[in-house]
């Protein structure tokens, strides 16, 4: 039997706003997760590297510098994936790569609920005239009236227009200086999580091209991730930027993630261990 769940590079960044070098991100993962300095277990036990657990895809063949080309390349990748009961996990590139693959996610299930974990709300209208930057996906998301809920996590860059679009389409939000009044998240719907590497503090992963600092350690972000109530059915995570990385460190980061993300996908539609 085909292993049930994939992985997927999306090396684009040509919506990214101020550096790019996240399309360069996903071998780069790939590399850090086989790395002799660690293993291909999870901590919840699961060894991904037993035979029909997940396959890798490769990376997605996109068309250039054409955002809309590309998005429409990702849509239709995405969704040939996912029509054949698959689930997916999405390796970036930048966070406007989000938007295409949650569209396609979005086809296929009724609803789903949306855990966005980053540092930005990413709910700019647009962004130096592009409604399709990499600050933009869940304006995109939102503004379509597809996502039941969208649920974020570890915001601390808040400016006015992005309160204003929260509040419009009633986006959850948990933001850093608030983080204490994040109890246990529940969700009732499928959940989609979307992980932004620039959530993490900068301490804990500083290739990124946007550091925030302030933010999450990588055990609380592997905590909120492990530790929700609901049923995780895809994720991407995007924005890792090897051009600031330190020694791989935040490559490593990435790849624990990758971990932690197909274990938790294993559980919650697979097989319980």
């Amino acid at each position: 039997m085909k292993p049930a769940i994939k992985v997927l590079g999306v090396p684009d960044d040509i919506n990214s706003s101020f550096m790019r070098g996240s399309s360069a991100a996903p071998p780069l993962i790939r590399e850090a997760l086989y790395s002799a300095s660690s293993n291909l277990f999870s901590e919840s036990g699961l060894n991904l590297d037993q035979k029909g657990i997940w396959e890798d895809l490769g990376d997605i063949e996109l068309a250039g510098e054409v955002a809309e080309e590309n998005f429409k390349k990702i849509k239709t990748f995405v969704k040939d994936v996912l029509v054949s009961n698959q689930k997916l996990v999405s390796l970036g590139g930048d966070h406007s790569v989000s938007w295409p693959i949650l569209d396609a996610h979005l086809d296929i299930w009724d609803a789903l609920d949306v855990l966005h974990i980053d540092a930005h709300p990413d709910l700019y209208d647009s962004l130096l005239g592009n409604k399709l930057s990499h600050a933009s996906p869940f304006a995109r998301i939102m503004e379509a009236g597809r996502a039941s809920r969208l649920v974020q996590v570890g915001i601390r860059t808040l400016n006015k227009h992005q309160r204003e679009q929260a509040e419009k389409f009633g986006v959850e939000m948990y933001q850093m200086k608030d983080l204490t009044k994040l109890s246990s998240l529940s969700f009732s719907k499928p959940v989609y999580c979307s992980i932004d590497i620039d959530a993490l503090d900068p301490a804990y992963a500083p290739g990124v091209s946007h550091f925030e600092p302030g933010g999450l350690s990588t055990r609380q972000l592997i905590d909120c991730l492990n530790g929700f109530k609901g049923r995780l059915i895809g994720a991407d995570i995007v924005e890792y930027n090897p051009k600031r990385d330190f020694h791989n460190l935040t490559a490593m980061v990435a790849a624990k993630l990758l971990k932690e993300v197909i274990a938790r996908i294993y559980r919650d539609n697979i097989k319980k261990y």
